[in-house]
């Protein structure tokens, strides 16, 4: 190693930690003591050392390594510049709150010993780390499969299951042909120079075919792993096979390793994008985007609903990382700072609320046992730490102000409002569509975190059971002040943030928001300048309490000693029950009725004769019986014909044998 990589070895240090940590899980294999409250915090606390040693590298220049541990001739080369620090820090802040929520979370007899979980977990935060300081092809793809491996058997923890049986392979099986696209496209950036380090494929230039099969290649490699359209049909259902700290930490973390796929590729490896990649991109995360948040309104299961979520705002990640490709691709290097900044913003915020989000609904699941919308209800005033906090992870997901969420997609927006100086008249066409889009998914947004939240913790228990839900315990309630915690100063000091993210888009397209004029201070942010646009969530938080606080003062001295108090209106109906609330089916119809065409809707209804009458309506992915059982039929008729010629009969094979050799021969005559 070089003698002046200090932060790359503290950081190589933390994933020996962690793998220290695994194997002695598998030491105290059926400890779920030690392993809960042992060894998930010490790996909370390695979470922080990373995040901190990452954060320190992002202004340095970039160091390099190489780990003799790979085959003959073939080590590990690696590497932390600023876009690996960046994502790093991502996963050392978020995996810190999710390993100590882990600690409390965990309990015995949940299919995998807890040990063996303990090794899974942390073999698969070390995976992601390694990936993000993979320096050549070799070492990028073994830590690729392993991440997929121990995600695999972390997200089939209840193995007995078949349901979860089925969502782990089609997770794996997606997986490898993603797996497959990325190794094609490394071997297209190597240029047959035979060497895949990637600072023989960042010399290369490419011609622009070339270097399209490898963005095209990139795209649908590392799409497979975020989740785009159309191959996102592995998500909705491994998130909610696995165990909530393992969902949120896929949702995560995970899936932003694939962004940074994405970017490594496209801004450093081929470094000379196209206009039209932009475009490209730019349709494939609005369709992800939409596509997500309308499945997403429909659901009633609350994991599904959050793993749809997921791929909604992967698809504005994916929005924001075409905008910053068109912008590259026309030398626009300050408005592609911006759009790479609302880009790396959102990845930052993402992790951090849906983490949370996953998490407040595994506290749920465990206090309740219940994963369906229609059987909860009313667990704010028994799980009121779990409320608020969740709480916070929805205004975010929502992207009201003040929250993060609301920074990262105001940054998107902004981005959008520049592309008329485009050159490109078509684009400047096409810009006004997609920003509406945009601000369309947003908007539905909301719409799912208020059903997701409502139904979850206001109104009444729609269960007996549910009066028995307790709240959180004390590492569990440590995980969720963390990432509410997160939640808050991303959103109320997002120029601190945006100082701290510069050295990336700096890196990368050649100018910094920072770096290129003035962004505000630590109370507003200007992203451009103060008169085109500015924004101070200090501000707005400010305002928000004070109306509150009025129509508190309003309510209490105008109208106190006026307001009496009566039972609600029962629509004349004397026997309402809490079952009559609102349900998540019928929140979600409204949507399902503007957006039927999205759908592939069962309605089961009952007749005049049915004893016990049900009216059910079932929503499934169009998708996946257009494309994948296509797919899968076709496949079963290949197989049935290669089958056909494997009869087991020596005369057969050796026929095969003689029309080969019959061939051959004829071929070289010609």
């Amino acid at each position: 190693m070089n003698a002046s990589a200090l932060p790359i070895d503290a950081i190589l240090a933390v994933v020996v930690v962690w793998f220290a940590i695994g194997l002695a899980g598998v030491a105290a294999l059926h400890s779920t003591r030690l392993v809960a409250y042992g060894l998930f915090p010490l790996s909370a606390l390695a979470s922080l050392a990373l995040a901190g040693y990452a954060l320190a590298a992002l202004p340095g220049g970039a160091q390099t390594a190489i780990l003799a541990i790979g085959l003959p001739g073939l080590p590990f080369h690696l590497r932390l510049d600023a876009l690996s620090a960046f994502f790093l820090a991502v996963l050392g802040l978020a995996s810190a709150g999710i390993s100590i929520f882990a600690g409390g979370y965990f309990r015995a007899g949940e299919g995998t010993p807890p040990g063996l979980m303990c090794l899974q977990y942390h073999v698969f935060l070390a995976s992601m780390a390694m990936v993000l300081l993979a320096d050549d092809a070799y070492a990028f793809m073994v830590c690729w499969e392993l991440m997929a491996l121990s995600s695999f058997f972390l997200v089939t923890t209840n193995h007995r299951i078949p349901e979860i049986q089925r969502a782990g392979f089609l997770y794996l099986l997606l997986a490898h042909i993603g797996a497959i696209a990325i190794l094609l496209c490394f071997g297209v950036l190597q240029a047959n120079t035979g060497d895949y380090t990637f600072a023989n494929m960042r010399a290369q230039h490419l011609s622009p075919f070339w270097a399209s099969a490898a963005f095209l290649l990139a795209l649908f490699g590392f799409g497979a792993k975020a989740g785009i359209l159309p191959l996102h049909v592995w998500l909705p259902e491994a998130h909610p096979a696995a165990p909530s700290p393992v969902s949120a930490l896929m949702s995560g973390v995970m899936l932003k390793t694939a962004i940074y796929g994405l970017a490594r590729v496209t801004f450093d490896l081929v470094h000379t994008p196209i206009w039209w990649w932009g475009v490209v991109a730019l349709a494939v995360g609005l369709a992800t985007a939409l596509f997500g948040v309308v499945f997403a309104a429909a659901q009633v299961d609350m994991k599904r609903l959050l793993a749809y979520s997921s791929i909604e705002n992967i698809g504005l990640i994916v929005v924001a990382f075409g905008l910053a490709i068109v912008f590259t691709a026309y030398r626009m290097h300050s408005l592609a700072a911006l759009a790479m900044t609302a880009m790396l913003y959102h990845c930052l915020n993402h992790a951090i609320f849906k983490s949370l989000l996953f998490l407040g609904t595994g506290s749920v699941l465990h206090a309740t046992h219940e994963r369906s919308l229609g059987k909860l209800g009313g667990l704010m005033r028994y799980m009121p730490w779990v409320a608020v906090t969740t709480l916070a992870g929805v205004i975010a997901s929502a992207g009201l102000p003040p929250s993060n969420g609301f920074v990262s997609e105001w940054l998107l927006l902004q981005s959008f409002l520049f592309t008329g100086a485009l050159p490109n008249p078509y684009l400047k066409m096409l810009a006004p569509v997609f920003a509406a889009g945009v601000a369309l998914v947003a908007a539905l947004a909301g719409y799912v975190m208020v059903k997701f939240f409502g139904v979850i913790f206001l109104g009444k228990p729609r269960e007996e059971k549910l009066s028995e839900a307790r709240d959180a315990g004390a590492l569990e309630r440590l995980g969720l002040a963390w990432l509410t915690a997160g939640c808050v100063l991303l959103g109320l000091f997002p120029v601190a943030v945006i100082e701290v993210i510069d050295p990336v888009p700096f890196a990368l397209v050649g100018r910094g928001l920072a770096q290129s004029g003035h962004i505000g201070d630590w109370m507003m942010l200007a992203p451009v300048t103060a008169e085109r646009a500015s924004y101070s969530p200090l501000v707005v938080l400010v305002a928000t309490l004070a109306i509150v606080l009025v129509a508190i003062l309003v309510v209490h001295r105008v109208y106190h000693g006026r307001v009496r108090r009566a039972p609600a209106w029962g629509c004349g109906f004397p026997a309402g029950t809490a079952r009559m609330q609102d349900t998540a089916e019928g929140f979600g119809q409204p949507i399902r009725q503007i957006f039927e065409p999205f759908y592939r809707m069962k309605r089961e209804l009952p007749t005049a004769f049915d004893s016990h009458p049900r009216y059910r309506v079932t929503v499934e992915d169009p998708l996946w019986a257009w494309v994948y059982l296509r797919i899968a039929a076709a496949t079963d008729r290949i197989s049935r014909f290669v089958g056909l010629m494997q009869r087991g009969r020596i005369s057969i094979y050796l026929l095969y044998s003689f029309i080969t050799l019959v061939t051959l021969l004829f071929l070289t005559q010609a």
